[in-house]
């Protein structure tokens, strides 16, 4: 696996895929530099050996050109980040960007316009990867979050990089945690899935059950696996045509001796709402016109015994509605675990939108041993499959 580390940068012109799609507030400005910051040791590598960076990027959906998607909202933001003035063009290729691309001298950065601006990108094109290619000597792809995305700065550039192509620190350090996980880790392995639907992780927990020895399952999902068994889960959330896919499941754990655990109590509410009135039921016996909103007591009990007996954990999704206040203490709980046992040396992955952005409000993102940054790519990741932006620079 090729990385930054076996190139020399001197007098090069490295052309990074980063993910800045970053979150701005209604002024366009940036409310989370994770993103950044994540890229950053990659950039500065380059710099130091006496190379220059040209930087491209998405930012959001645009269908076409739109001014609230411009990349130029972050670079003040990524000037910061770096301690290093960064260049803007107006466009991502064209006569101009050229002309900036070419003047760009050792140790200068230069951030594209929006990738997305262009259709071409999305589709992959041919024509549009190479007019992107062109800009660099060495192309590097550090952006996990598009890894899975078979898109002309991820995948289709690379073709025009027989031999100077390799992955950031980052995107080398995403691989080897989840490969971590799947191939090399020390049991007992615990998985942690949660998340509103089973129809998400079906192939997740499918994949990873030859894998790991503890399946907990939380959030919204639960109440499905719940009902299966012939649970009363009141209005709770549930995905009634895939009741025969959760007994299969079950089944399929039993035969390889995985073990599986539901929550065994929950916190009910009569409404899906912060002042909701609230009630401790086991998760079986959830009454008429009542949901279950949050693990119970008794199962943040045995879910963090699971844990603590765990060497390696992996925790996708929430185990309840975490964003109101009087549904987050599962979720807290399980943060409180994975530190604990983080502490004592296992190794701990939290990755995909929500447990990611769980552990960030709650405080628990340097008490993990890794924090993924991209949710979809991981979970295809996961799932078995082989990612084209990954692939692209293997082959």
């Amino acid at each position: 696996m090729k990385t930054i580390n076996d190139f020399n940068f001197n007098n090069k012109k490295a052309i990074i895929r980063v993910d800045f799609n970053v979150p701005l507030n209604e002024a366009l400005e940036v409310t989370d530099t994770t993103r950044i910051e994540a890229a950053k040791p990659t950039i500065s590598k380059i710099l130091a050996d006496g190379g220059s960076v040209i930087l491209m990027s998405h930012l959001g959906r645009p269908k076409g050109v739109d001014a609230k998607f411009s990349l130029k909202h972050i670079v003040s933001k990524v000037n910061e980040v770096l301690g290093v003035t960064v260049k803007f063009a107006t466009d991502c290729i064209g006569d101009e960007t050229t002309k900036m691309v070419s003047e760009l001298q050792n140790g200068e950065v230069l951030l594209l316009e929006n990738l997305r601006y262009y259709s071409e990108e999305k589709e992959g094109n041919e024509a549009f990867a190479e007019k992107l290619a062109a800009h660099g000597d060495i192309y590097v792809n550090d952006a996990f979050g598009t890894a899975h995305r078979a898109h002309a700065s991820t995948a289709i550039i690379a073709k025009h990089f027989p031999t100077t192509k390799c992955f950031g620190l980052l995107l080398a350090k995403e691989i080897e945690s989840i490969n971590n996980v799947l191939n090399n880790s020390e049991k007992p392995v615990t998985a942690i899935i949660g998340g509103a639907k089973v129809s998400s992780k079906i192939d997740v927990i499918k994949n990873i059950m030859d894998k790991v020895d503890n399946i907990i399952i939380g959030g919204g999902m639960a109440y499905t696996f719940i009902k299966a068994q012939g649970g009363s889960i009141g209005e709770s959330i549930c995905e009634d045509d895939k009741l025969e896919t959760a007994l299969e499941i079950l089944a399929m754990a039993k035969e390889k001796k995985t073990r599986i655990y539901l929550p065994v109590d929950v916190i009910a509410a009569d409404d899906f709402s912060e002042t909701a009135n609230t009630q401790i039921v086991p998760s079986n016996e959830i009454p008429d016109g009542w949901q279950g909103l949050d693990c119970g007591p008794q199962s943040n009990v045995a879910f963090s015994f699971v844990i603590a007996d765990s060497k390696t954990v992996l925790w996708n999704g929430p185990v309840g509605v975490f964003e109101m206040k009087a549904f987050r203490k599962g979720t807290i709980e399980i943060a409180n675990a994975i530190d604990e046992a983080t502490q004592g040396g296992t190794f701990s992955l939290v990755g995909g939108g929500d447990s990611v952005a769980a552990v960030k409000q709650f405080g628990f993102a340097d008490k993990v041993s890794y924090v993924s940054t991209g949710g979809g790519a991981m979970l295809e990741m996961l799932e078995g499959k082989k990612l084209p932006g990954i692939e692209a620079i293997l082959n």
